[in-house]
């Protein structure tokens, strides 16, 4: 296809045809220059006869589409609904009354050939610009504010971003807006934007134009581009949950920690701190709701916009657990995916710790509302899991503690995983199990060895009831948090032998007990999960799924300062955003590191991070700017058993508590600088102690345990008396906290994370939702949706969650084997009657079917076990339709909203020697392997 033309139209039935007949006329009369040309029309819920008049012209010249939106959503929607549907090597976007003259594409045809790609853009301030016919005064007063302020608020040197004629070359046009997000007039701004910063030419060619009547533009519109310009400026969006740890972190730092005195903390402030630990979790819980608050307003219709076909996948899962539960069958696998040859459910992700207990709610109020309270409430609750960490364990101010915990949970990394991933997300046993690691770790004082004894034994027990639940949360989460805790470990144990011999014996006796709880309970479902049916050995997800270093320096697309373009280049996709903490807190994190270095615990916190970070860069790691690529530390463990599963990007995502803990305790001392300011300060015993070190500050492993809390924890003063304030140091420390604390607000405000969008999730058809399937579907029989549901479009997925799982589905979106070796897909093996759904499903067009091809159908169909065949509206639909007339030599059935093909009773099984093989065998392992990029 050489020359796609999209036109947006919106009520335009007195205009329409005229710029059609148009543009058809000056294409053809040319046909060796223009080539082989579409005309995308795209019907903005227009309410008079502009549809009608659309389809007419369609349906004399079969090179015109007409795209028909649901409502009136804006010009904006309407250009990236039409651009993305193109096939163009170039594009051009022009408005419905073309004021433009198409014969001035060839101006702008020859200046983009010129630029090698890019854009010409149609300008109207440009000097040989010839204005045939003016607006009114006051519009083109507007206009030129309005330019001014594009100018400086987004595109500076584009002196006309409006007009509405517009060249791109056509991939890079499908990828900014792909990309974009606004909906109104400022898509030109948008898109604009997008060019400069992806570094492709923009170029302003002079055109003639002519003030056409009837304009849909008015007076307040101009507001309300400002007010899209304001969001584009303010607010990007996320592209895209792991598990970070740290370790006991102030396991007596000080040289004399295990014989600091003690005392006892007064009683008095208990209600307080619990006033404080409820206003916390209200604070967490609000955040999260805010995030979620597109989900929840509409909980029939809303989809996470960046979720791809995850929240399908995910609320599937919630409601064949439920199913399984109520119905007493294996909760370990299932048939309604992937049928007849199944899915292996511990082989995937499906979250039975929670998706079990939370069986009633599934049953009762669908598995939309499961989804979306495990997405709100998991989060919450992982941010008060390390809120209670941080406040037990490293500081006792809970200001300080709230304030880590929530980069901890809220962090880049986590907000991506937000989208799509809540096994990523609800962390809240990760930092339960570090706290019971710890507990392993300590010495009790003279309590008697068989005190002590039976200490380890209970904490290493509760250790491995913890580890078994967070087996069925998310395993690699878990593997995850087990790299940080011992990155950690052996930093400190580097920094502190003394710790680490006292530590070593207990810690060991206790994970013993550990392994005893968790073998006989994870024995059979780790059996079925890695040689049970359906289970594979490792997961394909392609090549460079390492974090480039500019990863952790840039703001992820959906912070409160990101921007997608820059986010969608360096991560996989929009949910494997797995660094972008952005260069304000790496530096902010780097300061901390030098101001407190002298704690065993930030140096042992910062090796976590960093070691972290470089694994996270992959087996090869490019230098930026450079061709030059280094072997990356995750070579050694790339092809390891379990590690070679794991997309190594997220091991960045151990950095975030890493990162929340340093915070903390940098926090936790800046506000305790007002309280030192005393002639006397850091005189006593205690003084070389971490300020802001918690309750358990001077309780290292093997210290006398006379007292929970060492004096002076909060503010590093001494035991010895204090001093009359000196005004001078008083002021000198303010004055740094105040610093301090606007450093801490600089490097966190850019990431603040913004509400998640949402989109509207189409309605599952009538035949599907009223039961009309049940009488073409009889037992052991399949309904096959063509295409069949994939990682890329799983829409029949929602189809059985949503109608109580009346009917099996082939294919589907999951983890699965493939060929002898039981290589990890995402997805059911390819066969080649689903690749050819799914070519003419995306390319548009029907192959020729003969003989050879519908023998093949009929084969695959008996695999299958098809009782009937579905065809959905959806783009495509006639190329399919046609498709399936020809395979299945009959014309479909229209009913329910749906055409199908009823099929003769399959009267047996079929087998799996018709797998695809040869080249479309290899196009959909491909397709399989590239899967996980999709979320």
């Amino acid at each position: 296809m050489d020359l796609s033309v999209v036109v947006p139209a919106y009520n335009e039935e007195a205009r329409l045809r005229p710029t059609l007949d148009a543009i058809r006329a000056y294409l053809t009369a040319d046909p060796g220059r223009w080539g082989v040309w579409e005309l995308i029309v795209v019907d903005d819920g227009s309410t008079d006869g502009t549809g009608a008049i659309a389809a007419e012209a369609a349906a004399g010249e079969p090179r015109i589409q007409v795209l028909t939106s649901d409502g009136n959503h804006g010009k904006g929607h309407a250009l990236r609904q039409g651009v993305l549907a193109s096939y163009g090597r170039r594009v051009l976007v022009t408005d419905a009354d073309l004021a433009t003259p198409i014969d001035e594409l060839d101006r702008l045809d020859k200046q983009l050939t010129a630029d090698g790609g890019g854009a010409a853009i149609g300008s109207r301030a440009h000097p040989d610009a010839s204005i045939e016919v003016r607006q009114l005064a006051l519009r083109e007063w507007l206009g030129r504010v309005g330019n001014r302020l594009i100018q400086l608020v987004a595109v500076d040197g584009i002196s006309d971003t409006q007009c509405g004629f517009k060249l791109f070359d056509g991939e890079q046009a499908r990828v900014a807006f792909a990309a974009s997000r606004l909906d109104g007039w400022s898509i030109d701004v948008e898109i604009l934007r997008f060019f400069r910063r992806s570094g492709w030419p923009v170029t302003e060619v002079p055109v003639r134009w002519a003030h056409q009547p009837g304009s849909k533009v008015r007076p307040l519109d101009y507001g309300r581009v400002l007010l899209e310009l304001v969001r584009l400026r303010a607010g990007g969006p996320s592209e895209s949950g792991g598990a970070g740890v740290y370790a006991r972190t102030t396991a007596g730092d000080g040289p004399d920690a295990r014989t600091a005195p003690r005392t006892t903390a007064p009683a008095a402030g208990a209600p307080r701190s619990r006033r404080t630990d409820l206003a916390v979790a209200g604070l967490f819980l609000l955040a999260s709701l805010y995030l979620y608050n597109g989900l929840w307003a509409d909980l029939d219709h809303a989809y996470l916009a960046d979720a791809g076909s995850d929240q399908n996948q995910w609320e599937w899962f919630f409601r064949v657990t439920a199913d399984n539960v109520v119905h007493l069958r294996n909760p370990l696998f299932t048939t309604l995916q992937n049928f007849p040859d199944g899915v292996n459910l511990m082989a995937n992700t499906t979250m039975l710790g929670l998706s079990v207990p939370l069986t009633p709610v599934t049953l009762a109020l669908g598995p939309t509302v499961t989804w979306a309270l495990v997405l709100t409430l998991g989060l919450a609750a992982t941010a008060y899991s390390w809120y209670w960490l941080f406040a037990r364990r490293l500081v006792r101010d809970r200001r300080a503690a709230a304030l880590g915990a929530g980069l901890a949970a809220f962090a880049p990394p986590m907000m991506s995983h937000a989208n799509a991933h809540p096994n990523f997300l609800v962390l809240f046993m990760i930092p339960v199990i570090i706290d019971r690691a710890l507990r392993l770790c300590e010495a009790r004082g003279p309590r008697g060895e068989d005190a002590e004894a039976r200490r380890v034994m209970r904490d290493g027990l509760l250790l491995g009831i913890f580890v078994t639940y967070q087996i069925f949360l998310g395993e690699e989460p878990l593997l995850l948090a087990a790299m940080g805790m011992l990155l950690f470990a052996l930093a400190y144990a580097v920094v502190r032998r003394d710790v680490a011999r006292v530590a070593l014996r207990p810690l060991l006796t206790g994970l013993g007990y550990t392994l005893q709880v968790c073998l006989p309970l994870l024995a059979f479902p780790l059996y079925w999960q890695f040689f049970g049916p359906q289970s594979y050995h490792s997961v394909l997800h392609g090549d460079n799924a390492g974090n480039s270093p500019l990863a952790f320096l840039e703001f992820s697309g959906r912070a409160l300062l990101g921007d997608e373009a820059t986010a969608d280049a360096l991560a996989m996709n929009r949910t494997e955003q797995n660094a972008f903490y952005g260069w304000p807190l790496i530096a902010l994190a780097f300061g901390i590191v030098v101001w407190l270095w002298r704690l065993a615990a930030v140096r042992a916190l910062a090796f976590t991070a960093i070691a972290a970070a470089l694994l996270s860069m992959g087996p090869k790691v490019r230098i930026p700017f450079t061709d030059v690529v280094l072997t990356g530390p995750w070579r050694a463990l790339a092809h390891q058993p379990l590690f070679e599963s794991v997309i190594e990007s997220r091991v960045a995502m151990i950095c975030a508590p890493a990162l929340g803990a340093l915070l903390a305790l940098a926090t936790a001392r800046l506000t305790a600088l007002a309280a030192t300011a005393y002639a006397g300060a850091g005189t006593g015993p205690d003084a070389d102690r971490d300020a802001g070190a918690g309750p358990d500050a001077d309780r290292g492993a093997g210290a006398d345990t006379g007292g929970d809390r060492g004096a002076g924890a909060d503010t590093g003063v001494g035991a010895g008396t204090r001093a009359p304030v000196d005004p001078v140091a008083a002021a000198r420390r303010r004055r740094h906290r105040l610093i301090g604390l606007a450093a801490v607000a600089a490097a966190l405000v850019p990431i603040l994370p913004t509400a998640l969008p949402v989109r509207d999730r189409p309605d599952v058809p009538p035949f599907i939702a009223d039961g009309m399937y049940r009488a073409y579907v009889t037992k052991g029989e399949s309904v096959v949706p063509v295409p069949l549901p994939d990682p890329g479009s799983a829409e029949a997925l929602h189809w059985q969650s949503a109608t109580g799982l009346g009917f099996s589905v082939p294919g589907g979106y999951f983890n699965g084997p493939w060929g002898e070796e039981r290589i990890g897909i995402y997805g059911a093996p390819a066969r080649y009657t689903s690749n050819l759904f799914r070519d003419v499903r995306y390319g548009g067009q029907a192959p020729v079917i003969g003989a050879n091809w519908r023998a093949q159908a009929r084969y695959d169909l008996a695999f299958w076990r098809a009782g009937v065949v579905v065809l959905a509206p959806q783009a495509n639909d006639a190329a399919l339709y046609e498709m399936l007339e020809k395979l299945l030599g009959r014309p479909g059935k229209r009913i329910g909203g749906v055409w199908i093909w009823d099929l003769p009773p399959t009267g047996g099984t079929g087998t799996g020697t018709g797998t695809a093989t040869g080249t479309r065998a290899s196009a959909g392992a491909s397709a399989a392997a590239g899967a996980l990029r999709n979320g």
